[in-house]
């Protein structure tokens, strides 16, 4: 028979399972159809904002899981700050210009770049661009990304291209840019420029050589039968060579070693001369580096000489401590040649072919001079010593491809100009982690004036014009408002279609020689100029933003990137860094630890995952792990994320299961008549409440999830769920415990379900629906739970959680009997307790221990009484398990004498035959 128990039972409409796959589109769809993003901004007018600028991804390809984890991560911060009553507005942006999208143009087949104008191919290439934001942006609305995806920020804007002209002109204003012979980073393969921040370094291995430079005027210190020894990992810049570098303090040894006499740093003599192989080795002399200064040698085979010069960037770490200079190859070889006025020569084109200038090797790609170079030193019999080395070596991080430092024309952003300011303002950023301060400090110490100019077609052109006469570059305020108009009007494109007079003002002359015909630079900007003129380009142009940003947030490898170029063109333009705050997180990796990659097959497609578990088991994941270092993600990592997120979703359930026919209103019952038990419950929540808003502000997701998780898991359903389902299943619906349970239930999963919201906007949105008495649409435009600090009491704290100390030894020696089949539910026993006066005396202080331990009688005996064997033995007290007298209440479960007690329900206890009588005469 059944006496009403389900009367009570779980009651819910909200699904046990997530369907997460199929239910997430729907809900998606629905957040558009409402607009909810224009709904949560406008229920934060007025309010104070929270600014998180999105670091644009590239458009070009799918998103790959460190895109989603980036973007979860900054979905989450900005769902938090709005439940926390900020005005966080989310601009998304792309990243469009750039070589790979020219690669991508030219492989397809579809556009021959020689056979059409400029123009014509960069139409191509922003059809290929915007064809990818658009694919990107479902990729990112399907992860659940709350943000104006109608009104996203793209490079290739009109408008935005239009503020960048107008960055680069106010540098040019404050004097930071200029044109300059400098070598810089060169790719052959990408026939551009590079700035170091499209560098990455790649094992390569390069030939390692021993060259003898014959003496040609030793300045009476060295024997003129000498010849000074240099070592190179690049032979094929030999051709290019104008001196040697010697360290002024160093001390020079001049040897006699296999017949010929040979100068090198003394503090490298023995290694090098293992190295070359000479067998005797006799010093004859040593002489300071500085007494060789403006000594000369011979070119080992051409008819010039190779000037000794000193300077400090020389070290003993390798070699011989004589440096081979080339100054159209190298930082440091350019560098002395300008102070010793030796001149520049780059005799590689821009493919990476030797030209005119290094007879012998015209046309021969760099690579393969190498091998002539060592050709002809073999034959004037000046190569030493011939290896091979294997070592870290700057390739382009598009085309993998090795980069070579190649002496050209460039525009340059002169850093040292105001290098301290950019120093001062790091130290006013807000960092996470911490070393991210020290780490972009010591790159802007350390780095060179930046290269901005790229001999490519796609991206935005550098506004300057040549004097046809005098070949004087122009560019000034006028100049560049004009273009920057026309941009704003047409797009950078119209660089390439009108001529030079419509670009102009009319009437412009030349400041210096009062011509009127002008020709356009061909080069275009950096593409990390694009990104990082970003603060200018939204921030102060969109209404709903503001300068600075709040914080930027993007993985580690922009330290380099867009955090390096965004703090130059911030400080250059406005004299302060762009953002208050820089979070960054690591790289993902599978599970055992490796770095992803197409060719091992270990990556993870975000896509998948949403198709195959959904959008919020990927976010779960995104919060389960400390994201500041680098993060593991597997099919078995994504497995355990499934079963905590099972866990939540049931905890949840079983909540709204719970509080059918309650209504917030009028059954809420107020703090001060609830139970020990239920207090201690609001305290253990709002302990919660405040643990994981303290977690939530300082980006430490882990904690939110591990603090959310155990709360579930443990707080509610090992302890006070389980304590309280008999008297919410067989208590009167309207019993003062009950309602005083609900109560808690209520506020609990109206907390939970906020808190979990910025990882979980699917799932909390779907509990939201199905709360009883919310009236706000959405839980995205609820605001956080307010921790209600008056509930807290350490005393009763303390008290309670001694108790469940004891609660939990009660419950494995009721394990123990159920394994050793003495009792089979905990229900069917009893426990007799053995405390010693400590323990009794806190037993005391509780009413209903066969409620607080889910068995049908508890036991407390007097200290000192004597203990049966065999006993569970725990610290002050002893547990022994009977089966309970009496018989098993039908309804109820509990097994009491009571049961029988009435005729019409036989089966009943007292408390459940009361319930039942009242029900049916309701």
């Amino acid at each position: 028979m059944d006496y009403g128990k389900t009367l009570n039972l779980l009651q819910t409409d909200f699904p046990m399972r997530g369907n997460l796959p199929q239910a997430e589109p729907k809900l998606q769809a629905q957040w558009e159809a409402d607009d909810i993003y224009a709904k949560v901004q406008e229920s934060r007018q007025g309010r104070p904002t929270f600014i998180l600028h999105d670091g644009p991804p590239y458009a070009n390809g799918d998103i790959h899981i460190g895109h989603a984890l980036n973007k979860v991560l900054k979905d989450v911060i900005v769902r938090f700050k709005t439940l926390q009553g900020f005005r966080a507005p989310f601009v998304p942006g792309w990243d469009t210009h750039g070589l790979p999208i020219e690669q991508a143009i030219s492989n397809s087949g579809k556009a021959d770049r020689k056979k059409m104008s400029v123009s014509e191919f960069r139409n191509y290439c922003e059809a290929y661009a915007l064809e990818w934001v658009e694919k990107q942006k479902a990729q990112f609305k399907r992860l659940g990304v709350r943000g104006d995806w109608n009104n996203p920020y793209i490079t290739l804007q009109p408008e935005y291209e239009a503020q960048q002209i107008r960055v680069f002109g106010q540098m040019v204003d404050k004097g930071y840019i200029y044109k300059g012979l400098k070598p810089v980073y060169w790719s052959p393969s990408s026939e551009s420029a590079l700035a170091e921040a499209e560098i990455e370094y790649m094992e390569k291995t390069s030939s390692s050589i021993y060259v003898a430079f014959p003496v040609k005027d030793g300045k009476g210190k060295l024997p003129q039968d000498a010849a000074i020894v240099i070592w190179t990992t690049t032979p094929w810049t030999l051709p290019a060579n104008l001196g040697i570098s010697l360290h002024p303090e160093f001390d020079y040894a001049i040897v006699e070693a296999d017949g010929g006499k040979y100068v090198l740093a003394q503090g490298l003599l023995e290694t090098a001369s293992k190295e070359i192989g000479w067998s005797n080795v006799l010093v004859l002399g040593t002489v300071k580096g500085s007494e060789l200064e403006y000594a000369t040698c011979r070119h080992p085979f051409y008819d010039r000489e190779s000037l000794v010069m000193v300077g400090e960037h020389v070290t003993l770490e390798a070699g011989t401590g004589c440096v081979h200079t080339a100054p159209g190859h190298g930082e440091d070889d350019f560098a002395i040649g300008q102070r010793y006025n030796i001149g520049v020569l780059c005799p590689v084109d821009d493919q990476g072919h030797f030209t005119a200038e290094a007879p012998g090797f015209e046309g021969v790609f760099y690579e393969k001079g190498s091998k002539l170079v060592m050709e002809k030193l073999q034959e004037a019999g000046l190569l030493l010593k011939q290896g091979e080395i294997r070592h870290q070596y700057a390739h382009d991080w598009r085309t993998k491809k090795p980069v070579i430092y190649r002496a050209t024309e460039q525009w340059f952003a002169s850093i040292d100009k105001f290098r301290q300011e950019m120093l001062d303002e790091i130290k006013q950023v807000k960092w996470t982690p911490h070393w991210g301060e020290i780490r972009l400090h010591n790159m802007i110490a350390e780095r060179g004036d930046w290269c901005i100019s790229r001999q490519r077609a796609w991206g935005v052109p550098i506004p300057i014009f040549y004097c046809r006469s005098c070949n004087e570059p122009l560019v000034n305020e006028t100049t560049i408002e004009h273009v920057a108009q026309l941009f704003a009007a047409e797009g950078s494109n119209a660089w390439f279609i009108r001529d030079e007079k419509e670009l102009l003002p009319a009437g412009t002359a030349c400041p210096k020689c009062g011509h009127h015909e002008f020709r356009k630079e061909t080069d275009i900007m950096d593409v990390w100029f694009d990104s990082g003129s970003s603060h200018v380009g939204v921030l102060e142009t969109r209404p709903e933003l503001e300068w600075p940003a709040d914080l930027y947030l993007e993985g580690s490898d922009q330290y380099r990137g867009w955090y390096n170029s965004s703090l130059i063109t911030g400080v250059a333009v406005r004299g302060k860094s762009p953002y208050k705050g820089i979070l960054s997180h690591g790289f993902t990796l599978d599970g055992e630890g490796r770095k992803m990659s197409k060719s091992l097959g270990n990556t993870v497609d975000p896509a998948q995952v949403c198709n195959k578990l959904g959008a919020d088991i990927l976010r779960l994941w995104v919060a389960s792990v400390d994201y500041q270092a680098d993060v593991r993600i597997s099919d078995n990592i994504l497995n355990q994320i499934t079963e905590v997120y099972r866990k939540i979703r049931n905890t949840l359930r079983f909540l709204l299961g719970n509080l059918s026919h309650f209504n917030p209103a009028t059954d809420q019952v107020p703090s001060g008549q609830l139970s020990e038990l239920d207090r201690f419950a609001l305290i253990r929540l709002n302990r919660m409440i405040d643990k994981v808003v303290a977690a939530y502000d300082a980006y430490e997701f882990h904690v939110v999830y591990q603090t959310i998780h155990h709360f579930c898991a443990v707080e509610l359903s090992s302890f006070y769920l389980d304590i309280i389902k008999d008297r919410l299943y067989a208590d009167a619906p309207n019993a003062a415990a009950r309602r005083a349970s609900q109560t808690v239930l209520y506020q609990t999963l109206v907390a939970i379900t906020t808190l979990i919201s910025p990882i979980l906007p699917h799932t909390a949105d779907e509990v939201w629906k199905y709360i009883p008495g919310v009236e706000l649409p959405s839980v995205q435009l609820a605001e956080l739970p307010q921790v209600q600090r008056q509930l807290f009491d350490e005393q009763l704290e303390d008290k309670w959680s001694r108790f469940l100390d004891v609660r939990d030894e009660v419950l494995k020696a009721l394990e123990e009997a159920r394994k050793e089949k003495v009792i089979g539910n905990s229900l069917g026993a009893a426990v007799h307790l053995y405390p010693d006066s400590e323990t009794r005396a806190l037993l005391d202080q509780f009413t209903q221990l066969d409620q607080l331990f889910i068995v049908s009688a508890v036991v407390v005996h007097e200290p000192g009484s004597a203990l049966p064997d065999p006993l569970y033995r725990a610290e002050g007290l002893g547990i022994g398990v009977a089966v309970a007298e009496g018989e098993k209440c039908e309804r109820c479960w509990i097994v009491t004498p009571e049961v029988g007690h009435s005729k019409e329900h036989p089966t009943l206890c007292v408390r459940c035959n009361d319930v039942v009588t009242a029900h049916h005469h309701e």
